[in-house]
C-alpha cells in the first residue's frame, strides 16, 4: 500500500496548520519579484557608477531620482493628463467591448459580421492611424482617448467572448427548463462563468490603454507623459526620459493591480484564488 497521504488528509493537514502572520504570507508571495527588481537596480547602479555605460545612454539612479525630485510638479501634471486619458479610454473599451461580446454570443450572424472587422482593426498599427485622429478630432484629449480605446478594445472582446462561451450547454438548458429568462440566465449563469476570462483580458487591456494614450501623445500633444518623453528625447535628457518611462510603467502596474484586487472580491471561488489549494500543491 502506498505511504503517500491521500488528498483528503493533505487538505485536512493544510486546514489544521496555523495560518502564518500577514507579513509572512505577503513576503512568501512577493519575494521573487522584489529580489529581481533589487537585482536590476543593483546592476543599474553598478554599471553606471563604474562607467560601463555612458551617462547619455543610461543615466545613473541618482540622476534619474534627481529628475523626479527637481521636476516633481511638472511630472505630476503630465502624469495626471495621461492617467485621465488612460482611464477614460479603458472604461469606454470595457463597456463597448463587453457589450459587443454579449451581442456576438447571442447572434451568430452578428459575430460573423463584426469579428473580421474587429480583427482587421486590431492588426492596423495604431501609430499609423493616430495622425488621422488628430486631424479629425484636434489636439485635445479625444485622439489620445480614442487610441487608448482601440488598444484596449480587442482583448476585452476576445476574453469576454471566450468567457461567455465557457458555460456548459446543459446548464443553460437546465436554466431554460426551470423558466429562467435570457436576462436572468445571463446574469446568474453566463456572466459569473465569464468573469475569470474577462478579468484576465481586462488586465491586459489596462496596460495596453496606457500604451495607447502615450502613443496618441507622441503624435500630437503639448502635455502628457508621451509629450515629456518626446521633449526629453529631443533634448537628449535621458534622466528625464527614464523618469517618464518609470512613471508610465508604474501607471500600468497600478491599473493591473487594481483589477487583480477586484478579482479577489468578484471571483473568490475561482481555483486561482484558493490559498488552500496552493498550499496543497506545495506539500
Amino acid at each position: 500500500m502506498s505511504s503517500a497521504p491521500s488528498a483528503t488528509m493533505t487538505l485536512a493537514l493544510a486546514a489544521d496548520r496555523p495560518e502564518p502572520p500577514g507579513i509572512v504570507r505577503w513576503w512568501s508571495r512577493h519575494w521573487h519579484p522584489l529580489v529581481f527588481v533589487l537585482a536590476v537596480l543593483a546592476l543599474w547602479w553598478v554599471s553606471t557608477s563604474l562607467g560601463w555605460v555612458p551617462a547619455f545612454i543610461i543615466p545613473s539612479p541618482a540622476d534619474t531620482w534627481a529628475a523626479f525630485t527637481d521636476n516633481a510638479a511638472y511630472l505630476a501634471q503630465n502624469t495626471w493628463v495621461t492617467t485621465y486619458e488612460t482611464v477614460i479610454g479603458f472604461v469606454i473599451a470595457v463597456v463597448v467591448g463587453v457589450l459587443v461580446a454579449v451581442l456576438m454570443v447571442y447572434s451568430r450572424g452578428l459575430e460573423q459580421t463584426l469579428y473580421p472587422v474587429i480583427l482587421f482593426a486590431q492588426v492596423i498599427p495604431k501609430i499609423a492611424i493616430a495622425p488621422l485622429f488628430v486631424v479629425w478630432l484636434g489636439f485635445g484629449a479625444e485622439p489620445k482617448i480614442l487610441v487608448a480605446v482601440l488598444m484596449a478594445f480587442f482583448p476585452v472582446v476576445i476574453s469576454g467572448l471566450a468567457g461567455l462561451r465557457t458555460v456548459d450547454p446543459e446548464i443553460l438548458q437546465l436554466a431554460s427548463t426551470m423558466g429562467a429568462s435570457r436576462f436572468k440566465t445571463f446574469l446568474k449563469v453566463r456572466l459569473p462563468a465569464a468573469l475569470p476570462e474577462l478579468l484576465s483580458g481586462l488586465k491586459v487591456a489596462a496596460t495596453l490603454a496606457v500604451t495607447g494614450a502615450v502613443v496618441g501623445e507622441f503624435v500630437g500633444a503639448n502635455e502628457g507623459l508621451g509629450y515629456v518623453i518626446l521633449q526629453a528625447n529631443g533634448n537628449l535628457d535621458t534622466a528625464m526620459l527614464f523618469a517618464a518611462l518609470i512613471i508610465m510603467s508604474l501607471l500600468g502596474v497600478i491599473l493591473f493591480g487594481i483589477i487583480q484586487i477586484a478579482e479577489r472580491f468578484l471571483i473568490p471561488w475561482h481555483a486561482s484564488k484558493r490559498d488552500v489549494a496552493a498550499a496543497t500543491v506545495r506539500l
